[in-house]
């Protein structure tokens, strides 16, 4: 065990942290639905704005002939998702943790860019207007008591992850929900259409310009931050040897912390390496049919949906009001119920956008915050206070009567495609240089970080170009 030691002692950096611990790797699920979680949390974070807005809005715009994008983009992010969990499920760390074994700083980085592309909480204030779509009322006090809500089911719940997965597994079933029955009675003729998903595929740049189709292209699912916390998801759940780390648990009702800085690795003996593949199969399969799968049949169900109502209208937005038109269609055709029915998984999805973001983003935090910064603080209340914090600036956000500021809106544009582009070269750079050799990244995987790199990396370039092009030119 000390020759195995000093080997890990060579692979892993400690100019910064210390060398991880040596465990076994723990055997993989016999009953592996019971493992099932992080990808519909994935999922369901992810599902928000992109898939109620912004694709049904193309879809309103130019049909279906660009939701061929969502898969390229889901494909991608599987793949980033992946390298993200293969340095988790090998080392109980987050991928953070490894980028802050390279730079001690690029958690912060990671951690503060997350922070400014979400402070502006317009999850929550869209939720709260769909809210007000069905019972009136004022979309600002209701979102302010959104936040409250997402304060407390965050901060008071014994186990963090499992409130979440909880509220992402009730808003894909209602999703779900949503889909079934707009199959039944609202898309009709349609149908009909759907086959120019493959026949017919376009990047229609002309008619709604090229920084909207390659965020959209780009930011299917998730994106940004979100896919970092892949790390801690699967840790929370168990994955690998996350199973040695314990559980982010509230400070208040939770069981008390006792998490190292660091993780722990596992020598490569055959019979480790035979549970590694074991894990590393089911990880694929489950990120595979739930954040893949969920989000690109969401993102089609939901175009089908606009493309049958709204295709054609004139004065249709790229912002909520598009869902308030969508609704009254729906309505039209359907019945008043419908479009009441619509609004109200609207709302409830988008509300549980809101409590994953605010969850990831102050993860991100807390993480970073413990491991290179403050290790003798509890991460569990450097989580606390950092979703108060978040919850906090957004209701003073709200309650001085901001409208989102032009600024906030530059700033969330461009950090997700930025931070993606850096944390894909990263991913490479971890998942080869720490991991032993039966395990690094290789073959099709690394071409498709390689990918991810140059796909971002346009993308970041173009968006940051055309915003300050606002800027200037507003």
């Amino acid at each position: 065990m000390t020759e195995v030691r000093d080997d890990v002692a060579k692979a892993f950096p400690t100019k910064y942290l210390p060398a991880p611990g040596v465990k076994d790797l723990p055997a993989p699920p016999s009953r592996q639905w019971r493992f099932i979680g992080p990808g519909i949390v994935a999922a369901g974070v992810g599902m928000s704005s992109g898939e109620f807005i912004l694709y049904p809005y193309i879809a309103s715009q130019v049909g279906l002939t660009f939701v061929w994008a969502a898969l390229v983009g889901l494909v991608t992010q599987f793949f980033i998702n992946m390298e993200i969990e293969r340095y988790t499920l090998a080392t109980g760390e987050t991928a953070i943790t490894g980028f802050s074994r390279l730079w001690r700083h690029w958690g912060i980085v990671f951690a503060v860019l997350a922070i400014l592309a979400n402070i502006w909480p317009a999850w929550a204030t869209s939720s709260a207007t769909l809210v007000t779509y069905m019972f009136g009322g004022e979309p600002n006090i209701v979102a302010i008591g959104m936040l409250v809500a997402i304060g407390l089911i965050l901060t008071l719940a014994p186990s963090v992850y499992t409130a979440l997965e909880k509220a992402q597994m009730v808003k894909v079933a209602a999703v779900v929900l949503l889909i079934v029955v707009a199959a039944l009675f609202a898309i009709g003729p349609a149908w009909a259409d759907v086959h120019t998903v493959v026949t017919e595929p376009r990047f229609p740049a002309a008619e709604l310009g090229f920084a909207v189709l390659m965020g959209a292209l780009a930011f299917a699912g998730a994106g940004g931050g979100q896919n970092l916390v892949q790390s801690n998801w699967i840790r929370d759940k168990g994955f690998g040897m996350g199973a040695h780390i314990p559980k982010l648990a509230s400070p208040f009702t939770g069981a008390k912390e006792s998490r190292d800085r660091v993780g722990v690795v596992f020598p490569p003996t055959a019979k480790n390496l035979e549970h590694w593949h074991g894990w590393w199969k089911f990880a694929n399969r489950e990120q595979l049919f739930t954040f893949v799968l969920i989000s690109f049949v969401s993102i089609l169900f939901m175009s089908l949906l606009a493309y049958s109502t709204v295709f054609g209208a004139d004065d249709l937005t790229n912002d909520i009001s598009f869902l308030k038109i969508e609704g009254e269609a729906l309505m039209d055709r359907v019945g008043g119920w419908f479009g009441y029915f619509f609004w109200f998984i609207g709302a409830l999805a988008l509300f549980s956008a809101a409590l994953g973001i605010v969850d990831y983003t102050a993860r991100l935090g807390a993480d970073v915050l413990k491991t290179a910064y403050l290790p003798k603080v509890s991460e569990s209340k450097l989580y606390a206070g950092l979703v108060w914090l978040l919850a906090g600036v957004g209701i003073v956000v709200i309650g001085v009567g901001f409208d989102q500021p032009i600024v906030l809106a530059v700033i969330a544009a461009c950090v997700g495609g930025v931070m993606m582009f850096a944390y894909s070269g990263l991913l490479i750079m971890i998942n080869r240089r720490m991991l032993p050799k039966e395990i690094r990244i290789r073959g099709v995987r690394l071409v498709a970080l390689v990918w991810a790199i140059l796909l971002f990396g346009v993308l970041a370039f173009l968006t940051i170009q055309q915003q300050i092009g606002v800027l200037l030119g507003g």
